[in-house]
């Protein structure tokens, strides 16, 4: 899982924290409920997850019970998959 970490770190750093210190973004630093991504940043990290790793993600899974960390991320990117 940890290759889906780094890519998914790699694009929420590129996209949405541009400059930031990259060891600041850990597996369980609160995305959604931390306020780093809003509704329209989490359409964007969806369709990314879905391109990259060739997956769907149902409505109700974009959500802080299933993406709020790099971690949930991987979970349910590895669920899939």
């Amino acid at each position: 899982m940890n290759h889906i970490v780094d890519a998914v770190r790699t694009f929420i750093l590129d996209e949405f924290l541009p400059g930031e210190d990259p060891s600041q973004l850990t597996e369980t630093t609160l995305l959604i409920s931390g306020g780093i991504l809003d509704s329209l940043a989490t359409i964007k990290l969806v369709t990314f997850l879905e391109e990259r790793f060739k997956i769907t993600i149902q409505a109700h899974e974009a959500d802080a019970d299933h993406m709020d960390t790099l971690a949930d991320i991987a979970k349910l990117v590895a669920s899939k998959q």
